[in-house]
């Protein structure tokens, strides 16, 4: 049997399956009201099988969920529109009867400092005057910005951006993370100093994103957060759709870099440790409901995966940078066992049986790879349905959110690693945060062919 606590946690990670943010805390601000109970009956489970006088099982549960409900949002709250007023509300309503249930003192308090210190966004109220903008890493190759500590991505968040014209000039932007092409393309008219031109025009812009090999995507306006969708060597070009045909990749993105012999100068676990500090940075920003988003947001709507999203974008990049070292420097002889050994690893053969048997044994802090769990999370997605005859399926639920939990425990303890500040450190650390990869599949073909015939 599910125990109180874990269903508590089932409900909190995984009600936007089935019902909005917004829809659910106004299904919670009804059941703190006198006199309302909850229909399905959760109201009891959660108060522990507790009732009291006036109603107060029914009153703990609705605490206990709004606690446990702010503990797990927090910083995603900024992102909720309408959230901040519903919360505030209920908050107002539960400590408006603080006196008459001594009981409850303890959890009204705690109450009062969570509602004090997470960040609620009330439509109303204005925003900050000046914003700080975060680097995005990728879309600025310098150094300064390479070596900062990476923190938490909201779409509210302001970033700057260069979106690139035809001729390979560009236009430095700034614009919300979230931002939909539409307004991307309305920063780069502003920049550009066009005179504005009525919808369905010919010589009105047009965003495409461009790849390294050459392959062309004609975002559409009402699209949003491709900042994070962008592929490795991916860049955004404005233009009109009589010169759609002709764009071209940036030089930089299609010529074959010898490699980057530094790397054979530098200790292994040099590159090692600053690899798992770097990405232990990105895994620690992803927000646990990142996951439940990225896989369900088709049928509920997307939110807040940009973290997710950027995370991904780095395995791909790592992916990419193995590739591009050993077919630009080759692979030594010394290192095929041990290369082969990594293979037998990451082998997907048994549903990757190898490394789900390594990871198991392993204590937290832990990166995982990421993109399994995302697989299994769309394994349980497919397989069951969400409502069965009308009713919420927990099982299915359950299930998400355990494996939504691995995550959790994962991040359980703090990584630390001691790591030197000299200069010889630094630049080790910007070449780990900031790989040069051939990610065209062509290139990375005709690299392979022509060693195997040198091989011969």
């Amino acid at each position: 049997m599910i125990s109180t606590d874990i269903l508590l946690d089932d409900i909190v990670l995984t009600h936007s399956l089935f019902l909005p943010t917004e829809k659910f805390l106004q299904e919670l601000h009804q059941s703190a009201c006198p006199g309302f109970f909850l229909n399905v009956g959760v109201s009891f489970v959660l108060a522990g099988g507790r009732e009291g006088p006036e109603g107060l099982g029914q009153k703990q549960a609705c605490l206990a969920m709004l606690l446990h409900f702010l503990d797990t949002y927090q910083g995603l709250l900024q992102e909720e529109e309408g959230a901040g007023r519903i919360i505030k509300d209920l908050y107002l309503l539960i400590m408006k009867d603080e006196s008459l249930y001594q009981d409850l003192r303890e959890d009204t308090l705690r109450l009062h400092q969570l509602v004090e210190t997470v960040e609620l966004k009330i439509p109303e109220e204005s925003q900050p005057p000046n914003k700080q903008v975060k680097p995005l890493f990728r879309h600025f190759r310098r150094i300064d910005s390479c070596l900062q500590t990476r923190v938490a991505f909201r779409g509210s968040d302001e970033i700057f951006c260069r979106v690139y014209m035809p001729d390979h000039s560009y236009v430095t932007i700034r614009s919300r993370l979230s931002a939909s092409v539409q307004d991307i393309l309305g920063s780069v008219t502003e920049k550009l100093q066009y005179s504005e031109e009525p919808a369905g025009r010919e010589d009105s812009l047009i965003l495409v994103a461009v790849a390294s090999s050459g392959e062309k995507v004609l975002l559409q306006p009402t699209e949003d957060c491709v900042f994070t969708t962008l592929g490795i060597n991916s860049h955004l070009f404005a233009c009109t759709r009589d010169s759609y045909e002709a764009l071209v990749p940036l030089p930089e993105e299609i010529q074959v870099s010898p490699g980057d012999t530094e790397i054979h100068r530098v200790e292994p676990e040099d590159v090692a440790n600053h690899l798992t500090a770097f990405h232990w940075e990105l895994f620690r920003c992803v927000h646990e409901l990142e996951f439940v988003d990225y896989v369900f947001h088709g049928e509920r709507g997307r939110r807040e995966t940009a973290n997710l999203e950027l995370l991904l974008q780095r395995c791909s990049e790592v992916t990419h940078w193995v590739a591009t070292e050993v077919l630009c420097e080759k692979l030594p002889g010394k290192f095929k066992n041990l290369f082969r050994k990594f293979e037998n690893l990451t082998d997907p053969c048994r549903n990757h049986k190898s490394y789900r048997d390594v990871i198991s044994k392993m204590k937290p802090p832990v990166i995982p790879f990421v993109p399994l769990i995302l697989k299994d999370l769309t394994f349980l997605h497919e397989g069951s349905k969400t409502l069965v005859d009308g009713l919420v399926n927990i099982e299915k639920l359950h299930s998400v959110a355990e494996k939504v939990r691995t995550v959790r425990k994962y991040r359980s303890r703090p990584l630390c690693l001691d790591m030197e500040a000299s200069p010889h450190h630094l630049q080790t650390k910007a070449y780990v945060r900031q790989f040069q990869v051939i990610d065209n599949q062509n290139l990375l073909f005709e690299l392979s062919y022509k060693l195997e015939a040198n091989s011969q």
